[in-house]
């Protein structure tokens, strides 16, 4: 939220020179206010899990924050109901003739599929197409970030050799107000079975690397603007025990996998993950509502 001073308040312009939101009482008296229209885009198989961790962090804020969520029409879910679906979820065809103020793309387990034989594929090309003009700022997570730059950039995404699987460290690259307040090294859960390469995007003149890990390569870009585009490729929304939940998943499943990296105190499967990545996730959803929508999109959608 912007600060209110008064209109000669010395201190306005240092403010403004350090991109500090501040309003003077001439314009607040005039402003209006309306909510935030943010539309995510959920392709997790777990929808409602999803939807807990997202909104815990979107309700982090003073911003009122009105939600769309969307599923896609062309795939059938296996693990949410019909009846929470059509109770709680749009298809495109509902909101295209809308505008929304910012969107979230979530990861999905099919990372190792090519993009063109991922069932929903078109479809999804369609909303990603459609928010260039109808969407202020778009936040893509992990497969979703990868799709995204593969529709948008043409950076294509590689098999790793094993899973990237656990909570890795994580260092800034750049100072682009999303990373506002985060500390030089953080945190976050990583669950994936291919990457982006920094190569590939430092060699692509619309994009910006704005974090990276020595072991798990890139987490954060996005276009030059700082805004329009944000590309996560990990999960910061996590909660405590989901790379629990996905490590006994995958061994039930037959998967040969190791112990999330640097999760289990000690690799003490039996003892309680220590978390060290939620104020990151408090403060990346935070400043992307801030800076990248809510300081960018008009007051008339």
């Amino acid at each position: 939220m912007p600060i209110k001073i008064p209109d000669l308040l010395p201190a306005r312009e240092i403010l403004r020179q350090e991109n500090i939101f501040v309003m003077d009482e001439t314009r607040a008296f005039h402003q209006d206010i309306r909510p935030l229209e943010i539309a995510i885009v959920n392709l997790m198989p777990l929808k409602q899990v999803t939807e807990v961790q997202l909104l815990r962090l979107l309700g982090n804020t003073p911003l009122q924050v009105n939600i769309t969520f969307l599923h896609m029409a062309s795939h059938v879910s296996k693990n949410t109901s019909t009846d929470h679906l059509s109770a709680f979820y749009h298809v495109f065809d509902d909101i295209q003739n809308k505008r929304f103020d910012g969107m979230i793309i979530t990861g999905a387990p099919i990372e190792t599929m090519p993009f063109e034989e991922v069932v929903y594929w078109n479809e999804l090309t369609e909303i990603m197409l459609w928010s260039l003009t109808n969407v202020t700022s778009t936040l893509h997570i992990c497969w979703g970030a990868q799709a995204g730059l593969y529709y948008h950039y043409d950076i294509s995404k590689y098999p790793l050799p094993k899973k990237m699987f656990g909570v890795f460290s994580h260092a800034k690259t750049n100072t682009k107000d999303i990373l506002r307040g985060f500390d030089d090294v953080f945190y976050a859960p990583q669950s994936r079975h291919t990457e982006i390469r920094r190569e590939d995007i430092k060699n692509h003149n619309d994009l910006i690397i704005l974090s990276e890990s020595d072991l798990a390569g890139i987490y954060m870009v996005s276009s030059l603007d700082g805004r329009r585009h944000i590309f996560v490729m990990g999960h910061s929304e996590y909660d405590p025990l989901t790379l629990k939940a996905e490590y006994e998943r995958d061994l039930a499943r037959g998967d040969i996998i190791d112990i999330p990296y640097k999760y289990f105190p000690n690799d003490d499967v039996t003892k309680s993950p220590v978390v060290n990545w939620r104020s990151h996730a408090n403060l990346l959803f935070s400043n992307w509502l801030n800076y990248c929508v809510y300081q960018e999109t008009p007051y008339s959608l």
